[in-house]
Order: C-alpha cells, then sequence, then structure tokens
C-alpha cells in the first residue's frame, strides 16, 4: 500500500506594535505536522504521543501519533477520526487520547476540563511575553524592564517604562479570561485588553480595558469574555511618577482561562495544595502546621513542638526563639471593681518557642488601675461593658444617659477616644501579598488612650483598621438645606518610622480611593475629611512598614482619636437647639427650609439675610449667617456664595463698571509640556468657572483611566470626575507613551469655595503676587477673583488657595486668553497657591460719557457737523455707545468778512500815508529850527559859565547834549518855540 502523506501547517500570530501603533509587526511561528499512515502493523516499537490535527472547514479532525523521538517516523499507528472540534470535558476530567473519551482526574490532580489555570509564578510560564518602552519611545534591550516572577504572583516593573504582558490563546468556542490582581497606585496606569490575529483590538467596554483601584492588602478579580479564535491578551503597565514617591508595583496572580479545546492530561496540585478525591477541579491550602508536596493527594503534619507551617506550605519551617515582636500589650477588660491593668500576651498563633535559648519571656503585667471613661455616647451603667445610650438620650461617657431636653435633639456621630477595647463597627485585620491575611493576626491593638499598628508577621505587611459607616443621616433642623457636606471624620495620630513606612487613609464605596498618605514619621497632628455623598462607606486605615520585608518591629502608627459626625447609627454625646413647629410645650422639631436659620428667642426658622451664606450644619442664631465676600452674593438658598459677572469699583470720583458674562463658561488652559525625572512628557490641564451659573461650579475635571465605576443601577455611568470652581488634570498625550488616546487621571479641586472679586492685593489671608504678571496700564486696575479649597493636604495644611486676575486688553477677544506665570509654568511657585491672568476685552469696565469726547467740523453753507470719538487708548468695552453725529445751523459771515477786510485795509494804507506825511514834515521844522538856534547863538552873548573852567571837548558834548535834548521835545513844543522866537 503507497504511503499517505499529508502535511498540516499550523501557526501562531503574536502582535507587537510599536509604542505609536502605526506600524504592526507580526511574528509568525509555523508548525509542522506531518501524518504519516502506514500499513497497519500490531506491535509498535516507536514510543509516540497521541494529538489531534487542525480542525477543517466542516469542524472535523484526525487523532495522529507523533513521535516523541523526532526522525523515528516508522511504526506508528495510522490516523483515526478524531472527535469533534467543540467536544470538551466536564471539570475535573481530561481527555484520555488512545480512547477518545473523558477520564476523571486522579487523587492530588485536578482539570478544568475545557479551562487553563496558571498559579504558578517561580519563573516566567512558556507563552508568555514582555515588551518594555522607554519613555522616549524607544523599545529598550537586553535590559529591558519586564514581569518578575515573586513564586506566588507576579509583579510589574517599578521604573517609568512601559511594558506590556503578552500570553496567546486559541479558543475552539466562546470563553473568558479572569485573574486576581493587587493595583493600589495611582501614578500608574492599568489596562487589559485583547487583540485579534490581525493585531485589531477587540471591542471593549473601559470599565473591563482599565482595572479598578484595590485596598491596600487585598486582592481584586477582573473577569472578560472571549471570542472564539485566536485571543492576544495584554496586561500594560504605565508608570508616570510627578514626585519621589516610592511606587507600588501592580501584582498579578492566579489567571484562569475557559473555552480550550480539550485537556489530554490533569494538571498536578503545587506544593502546599492537595486534592484528596478523584475527579477534582481545584486543589485547596493544606491546613496550618501541614505541608505537602507537589501533587499531594493528603497533606503531611509537622512536629509541632519544633516546627510550624502557616496555611498553604510546601515545608515546614523551624520554630524560632521568641523575640520582642512576637507578644504584644494590651488592656484587660474591666473587671466589676472598675479596674484594668496592662497584660503582655503571645501573638497568636505563636510560633516561637520561650523555652529556646536566648528567648525573651513575656514582662510581666502592670498595676490595676481604674477603667478609663467610656467613650462619648457611651456609659457603662455600672458593668464592666460600655453600651451606647437610647436613642434620644446621650452622655459625656461619664454620666448616665439623659434625654435631650425640649426644643433639642441629639448630635448624632462616633467619637472614640478611649481604646480599651476595640469598638463593635471596627475591625482591623492583616494582609501579605503572598498568604492575603498574615495568619489572621490582628493589625492594630488597643492601648488605652490610642490603638497602635500591630506587629504583623513581616515587615511589608498592610495592618489594616477599618470602621464601617452604614450611611449618614443630618440633624432634623438642616434635612432641607442644599449644602453638599454630609459628614466630616477628624483623627489625630503620629507615625515612628526608621524606614520607608507609608500611612494611608482612605474610603471604600464603589471603588477605592485613596484620600491621603504619609510618609516616614510625622508629630501628632489632626486630619479632616469631608463626606459629600450620603452613601455607606468604610473608613480603611492601613500602615506598611516597609516594601521590602526586614526588621523593623519598632515602627508603628498610632491613631489617639476618631470623630464621625452625623452618622446613621452614631450616639450622641450632646444636644443641639432645633426649629420648633411652634411655640406651644411639646412641640416637635422640624427641618428649617434651605438657607434659614433657627431664632434663638423664638426657635424658629428664619431665612438669612441676604448676600450670606450658612456656615455648615451649625444654624443656631443669625450668626451662623457668614457675609459673603466683596464682589459676590449668595444663591437662593443661601449654600454657596458666588459672583454674578458684575463688578464696580470707585476709584477718584469715577466710577467703573464691569460685566464679565462673556466668561460664564469655564474657560481652559493647558500648560507644559513638563517632564518627569525620566521624560515622560505630561501637561496640567486647569477647568476655571469664574462667574455665574448660580454658584454651581461648572469646572469639571475628569479622569479616564482610574476609579472607573461598574454602571449603576440605571444602567448609566457614575463618573469619576471632580466639580469645582477650579480643578486640575494630569494629561498624558496619546504620542508620550505610545498610547491610543490621551489619558487624563489624578484630578484635583483646588477651589470649592469663592472668597470674593476686589482689586485689592489680598483677601482673607490669600494674595496676589503682581510681580508675577507685569501691568502695561495703570488707568485700569486687574481685578482679582480669590478662591480657596477646604481640602486639606499634607503639603497644604491650610488648603490650596487660587487666584484669577482679570485684565484689560482691548485687543483680545471677548472670551480672551488664560496664562500662567512664566516663573512658575506649574500654575503654583509653593504649591498651595495658584495665580492665573485671564486677558479679555471683557474684562474692561463698561463705558461712559467720560470715554469719549467731541470734534465740531467747519461750517459749510450754513451748517456744522459734531462728531463723537473714543479716547484713545480705548479701555472700555459695552455700556454706553457713541452717540450719532450731530449736525446744527451756523451764521453765513462771509460777506461782511469781505466788507471788514477791505475797510481794514484802506485804514491801515491811510494811516501809512499821514504817517509819512508828517514825519517828513516833522523833519523839515526840525532843520528849520535847528537854523534859528545857531544864529541865534552867534547874536547873542551866553550867559557866564558857572564853572572856572571848560575841560577840552567838554562844549562839543553840550551841543550835542543840547540837539539831543530838543530831538527830544514834542512837535507842539518845538511849533510854540519856534513861534515865540520868531516874534
Amino acid at each position: 500500500m503507497d504511503l499517505l502523506r499529508h502535511v498540516t501547517i499550523c501557526f501562531t500570530v503574536l502582535c507587537i506594535k510599536s509604542t505609536q501603533y502605526s506600524n504592526s509587526h507580526v511574528l509568525y511561528s509555523f508548525t509542522v505536522k506531518l501524518h504519516t499512515s502506514t500499513p497497519t502493523k500490531h506491535k509498535y516499537l516507536v514510543k509516540f504521543r497521541r494529538v489531534y490535527t487542525e480542525c477543517d472547514s466542516t469542524g472535523s479532525r484526525w487523532r495522529v501519533a507523533i513521535p516523541l523521538n523526532p526522525g523515528e517516523c516508522s511504526g506508528l499507528p495510522e490516523p483515526v477520526q478524531g472527535t469533534d472540534c467543540t467536544f470538551s470535558c466536564k471539570a475535573g476530567e481530561f481527555l484520555e487520547m488512545s480512547a477518545q473519551e473523558c477520564t476523571q482526574c486522579a487523587s492530588g490532580t485536578y482539570s478544568l476540563g475545557s479551562g487553563l489555570r496558571l498559579d504558578e509564578w517561580d519563573d516566567i510560564p512558556p507563552g508568555f511575553s514582555s515588551l518594555a518602552t522607554s519613555p522616549d519611545n524607544a523599545p529598550n534591550g537586553q535590559n529591558a524592564a519586564k514581569w518578575v516572577a515573586q513564586g506566588s504572583y507576579l509583579e510589574s516593573n517599578r521604573d517609568e517604562c512601559t511594558v506590556s504582558l503578552i500570553y496567546t490563546v486559541h479558543l475552539k468556542k466562546p470563553g473568558s479570561v479572569s485573574f486576581d490582581y493587587q493595583y493600589v497606585d495611582n501614578s500608574i496606569f492599568f489596562e487589559f485588553f485583547i487583540q485579534n490575529d490581525q493585531c485589531q483590538e477587540m471591542d471593549q467596554d473601559s470599565n473591563k480595558k482599565w482595572i479598578k483601584l484595590t485596598t491596600h492588602g487585598e486582592w481584586g478579580t477582573h473577569s472578560v469574555n472571549l471570542n472564539s479564535g485566536t485571543n492576544i491578551l495584554y496586561w500594560r503597565t504605565t508608570r508616570v511618577t510627578l514626585g519621589s514617591k516610592a511606587v507600588k508595583p501592580v501584582l498579578l496572580k492566579n489567571i484562569r482561562i475557559e473555552g480550550v479545546a480539550y485537556t489530554s492530561e490533569c494538571f498536578p496540585c503545587k506544593p502546599g495544595m492537595f486534592s484528596r478525591t478523584p475527579g477534582s477541579s481545584s486543589c485547596e491550602p493544606c491546613p496550618r502546621d501541614t505541608y505537602s508536596g507537589r501533587g499531594a493527594s493528603s497533606c503531611t503534619p509537622c512536629n509541632t513542638k519544633t516546627h510550624y507551617a502557616s496555611e498553604g506550605s510546601a515545608m515546614c519551617k523551624s520554630r524560632p526563639p521568641c523575640s520582642k515582636k512576637d507578644y504584644i500589650q494590651t488592656y484587660s477588660t474591666c473587671d466589676k471593681d472598675g479596674k484594668t491593668q496592662v497584660i503582655y500576651k503571645w501573638v497568636e498563633p505563636q510560633i516561637c518557642l520561650a523555652a529556646a535559648a536566648g528567648a525573651v519571656t513575656l514582662p510581666p503585667s502592670g498595676q490595676r488601675e481604674p477603667c478609663p471613661p467610656c467613650n462619648p455616647g457611651f456609659y457603662n451603667n455600672g458593668t464592666a461593658t460600655c453600651s451606647p445610650c437610647p436613642p434620644g438620650t446621650y452622655s459625656d461617657g461619664v454620666k448616665a444617659c439623659q434625654p435631650c431636653p425640649a426644643g433639642t435633639e441629639p448630635v448624632l456621630g462616633y467619637e472614640y477616644k478611649w481604646w480599651n477595647v476595640l469598638p463593635a463597627n471596627m475591625k482591623t485585620s492583616c494582609f501579605n501579598v503572598a498568604n492575603n491575611n498574615c495568619d489572621g493576626l490582628n493589625g492594630w491593638e488597643v492601648a488605652g488612650d490610642h490603638v497602635q499598628s500591630g506587629a504583623g508577621r513581616s515587615d511589608n505587611d498592610y495592618l489594616i483598621l477599618t470602621l464601617t459607616v452604614p450611611g449618614f443621616k443630618l440633624p432634623v433642623s438642616v434635612r432641607g438645606a442644599s449644602d453638599s457636606e454630609y459628614g466630616r471624620i477628624t483623627f489625630e495620630f503620629d507615625t515612628s518610622c526608621s524606614a520607608d513606612c507609608e500611612f494611608y487613609f482612605m474610603t471604600v464605596s464603589v471603588s477605592t480611593n485613596v484620600i491621603e498618605s504619609w510618609e516616614g514619621s510625622k508629630s501628632k497632628q489632626s486630619y479632616t475629611h469631608i463626606m459629600t455623598e450620603d452613601s455607606s462607606v468604610a473608613l480603611t486605615w492601613a500602615f506598611q512598614r516597609t516594601s521590602q520585608a526586614s526588621d523593623y518591629v519598632n515602627d508603628m502608627v498610632k491613631i489617639y482619636s476618631v470623630t464621625v459626625t452625623n452618622a446613621m447609627d452614631g450616639v450622641a454625646s450632646a444636644c443641639r437647639a432645633c426649629a420648633l413647629q411652634s411655640q406651644q410645650a411639646g412641640s416637635s422639631c422640624v427641618p428649617c427650609p434651605a438657607g434659614h436659620y433657627i431664632d434663638k428667642k423664638t426657635n424658629q426658622c428664619q431665612e438669612c439675610p441676604p448676600n450670606t451664606v450658612l456656615s455648615g450644619h451649625h444654624i443656631y442664631g443669625k450668626e451662623a449667617c457668614q457675609p459673603c465676600g466683596p464682589g459676590s452674593k449668595s444663591n437662593k438658598e443661601h449654600s454657596v456664595c458666588f459672583s454674578d459677572c458684575l463688578f464696580t469699583y470707585t476709584h477718584q470720583n469715577r466710577t467703573l463698571q464691569y460685566d464679565f458674562s462673556a466668561l460664564t463658561s469655564a474657560g481652559s488652559i493647558m500648560n507644559g509640556p513638563s517632564f518627569t525625572a525620566k521624560g515622560t512628557k505630561y501637561y496640567h490641564l486647569f477647568n476655571i468657572s469664574l462667574c455665574g451659573a448660580e454658584g454651581h461650579k461648572s469646572a469639571v475635571c475628569r479622569d479616564n483611566v482610574t476609579n472607573l465605576p461598574n454602571e449603576d443601577a440605571e444602567g448609566g455611568q457614575l463618573g469619576s470626575s471632580v466639580e469645582a470652581f477650579l480643578c486640575q488634570s494630569t494629561i498624558i498625550p496619546s504620542d508620550g507613551r505610545g498610547l491610543r488616546t490621551a489619558l487624563s487621571s489624578q484630578s484635583i479641586s483646588l477651589a470649592d469655595t469663592f472668597q470674593g472679586a476686589t482689586v485689592e492685593k489680598s483677601l482673607n489671608g490669600i494674595s496676589t503676587r503682581p510681580e508675577l504678571f507685569p501691568s502695561a496700564s495703570e488707568r485700569i486696575p486687574d481685578v482679582h477673583f480669590f478662591y480657596r479649597s477646604t481640602q486639606f493636604t499634607t503639603s497644604c495644611p491650610r488648603g490650596r488657595n487660587a487666584v484669577v486676575s482679570l485684565r484689560c486688553n482691548p485687543e483680545k477677544t471677548m472670551r480672551g486668553d488664560l496664562s500662567v506665570p512664566s516663573e512658575c509654568p506649574a500654575g503654583t511657585c509653593d504649591g498651595c497657591t495658584f495665580h492665573f491672568l485671564w486677558e479679555s476685552s471683557s474684562a474692561c469696565p463698561r463705558c461712559t460719557a467720560v470715554d469719549y469726547h467731541a470734534i465740531e467740523g467747519a461750517c459749510k453753507a450754513g451748517v456744522q457737523d459734531t462728531v463723537f470719538v473714543w479716547t484713545e487708548p480705548r479701555l472700555c468695552t459695552g455700556g454706553l455707545t457713541l452717540p450719532p453725529k450731530r449736525t446744527s445751523p451756523c451764521e453765513a459771515v462771509d460777506f461782511w468778512l469781505k466788507v471788514g477786510a477791505g475797510l481794514g485795509a484802506f485804514c491801515a494804507i491811510l494811516l501809512v500815508s499821514l504817517t509819512c506825511y508828517f514825519w517828513k514834515k516833522n523833519k523839515k521844522l526840525e532843520y528849520k529850527y535847528s537854523k534859528l538856534v545857531m544864529s541865534a547863538n552867534k547874536e547873542c552873548e551866553l550867559p557866564a559859565a558857572d564853572s572856572c573852567a571848560i575841560m577840552e571837548g567838554e562844549g562839543d558834548e553840550n551841543e550835542e547834549e543840547v540837539v539831543v535834548y530838543a530831538n527830544k521835545s514834542s512837535l507842539l513844543a518845538k511849533l510854540k518855540a519856534v513861534a515865540t522866537k520868531v516874534s
């Protein structure tokens, strides 16, 4: 019989895109299966394994034999018809290839049937690959960042490289993939997406692509459906560090894939696990103080006298000598005499040997001392246990519970400041990335006047303290208020650390939100967080000594007090006045409408005066209505101060009126780019809601990466966003790290209260810096809008502030342009006060009559025009418009003007002629007079001289003087002299 040969070629496609995703590179790995059909032999001399060929277009396949040693192609069984391509076994079974039937797995093994589980991470399993991209978009070489196997989980890289963990799976039917993860650092963008064999990304909802943050120490689970065919799975992390904060890598474990064709063998249980019955679909961890090897059907007990083992151990460990970190300090419960004492006890379960050489012993118990009082709102009623006061009563923790007086209501909440026992609504736990629960150890221990972090099993454990609040209940009098504050959480703490410890405060509701964190040692301080949503929440405090296992047992955090206001199931430590329905005795409390306070005299609701707001939930007395700042007014509910876009300023007897209505909609500015220490490019996006909108904060900053919520009950998206007067987001452009879309994250509020608008340089402790924005005009001053944020941070203990300066610039458009100081491109020079300049023609005052002047034209044909023009440079907008051209009649004076000019010319000529005539006559008379004088002097004797002698030349001078004197005589005098002489 001729040899029948046929070749089936199958290939696996791995799609690896460049960081810009502009080019795709496809790597094909070919496998050639040579199926040989030979005449039937009764004995097979060659060792082989049976596999299925690739499915053809009809959905059928063949079972063939593959030699274990290459080249031994003779003596193999003939191909036979295989099972249907969609055939698969149930969980706990595998497909026995010789009979092509499903068979139960033996004890010590397990099977998912048509699934695959990856839960051992001593090394990166075959089939996984990593693609690392540096911040400059260049693929890394041999020293590329990559995911690292840590035994029971995978850990992402800690640098700023973008690293993708890639795994390819071929499904014969629709299936799914799920995995467990830890993702606690929002400076890392963690995404999971799927591509097909053409490098095309599968359609995927954003809340399936971007992974949600988890609580510190806890593992989350993410699941996505898969299509039949080739699926290329990508786990990608991108880190953007804007400071020097240590990164918390992403952890990954327990990857489960459903929808593979079949399982031809069962998987042995990994060390520390076992399966006692055949047909198991999973393995169980060995109990404490037992261990197991790979493929175990039972666990072997340890010699508990000398060794111990935690749950799921692969071996027993020797018990070490007891040390200081093996015992804890606590307080005994109050006895019938009201006494307690400090006691020391071993950490349970005890793993150390107290009798070993070098072991420490338990310190002796302390002296009996009076028990501390109950926490406010509780009373012991003569017993050793503190019980909550009944509804409608209150207590300071020392006195018995008393009913609230008439006209008052209890102030509900929690106020924990004595820590003899842990309150009933608080719990403590310990989580480790390896075993998830630190063997059940307590993470925190009570210590009288404080509660402190416990010892833990290793120093990189997360020590968790959780306070569960079922919801918030506003006091009756303020239930009609529109204020967004539902409650406040205040706690006092300090930390003492010799390593890189970190203390976190988080809220866990729909998702985990890290409110604030502190690194290293911190002195005793208080922190307050305002709750703006009325929902159940778990307040969580987490402490980690160091990210690496070391010996820092003395590093700890202490919490001295925790106060929660308006807690739904809270107790009362005091009563407050409430608004009464009427002044009659026994009248019940009623809620005041929004914007109303309680009158102290009548206990009736009264509306706050205009342009005042109520300060929080304290509405007793008119003084609760706080006045708004300059240039602002209150909304109808008296809950917020805002600017109505109108502003008036009087200076030097001139009133300037502004209208900023064109700036009502939110303005935006994106500064940068900036770069991290590793070269990642990012921008800061600021949104500003200046005025109008009845105080509605229309500036919205939205995250499109982290904390993506689940769909709500109505199918909508709750969204992860910040609404404020001024907010900031960090933007990473799509070309910055090879991303397909720009990323927006780390949105924060910079301003949620409006302080006022003024031309002054400071307001309520917030100051502007004129040198940051030098002004070119002194005629029109800048108008400064001052804002403040009520959320306090470690770097800004008094909260963040913002100043938006409006500057008149007629060359700009009505919307104008926003800018930040050139000296502080991030918008702030100190990290707490932000400065912005908004140049716009809308920032110019409204035009008045002093801003223009009149110009009169010439009188033509008895008509004269008067036009009005703006005074340059024009520094006003809107307001009055220029008056129209004014035309008025004028007299025609041209003819008489000509007559007058002619008469004037004639008179001038006549006057000149007469002047010349008399001048000539005067000359002739002078000449004749001179002749007469000279002749008279010769005929008559001169009179005797008064002096004895005449100096030489003196006579001539006298003659000249006589002549000159004569010249000075008037014409009339000369004529008289001549007449007299003649006579």
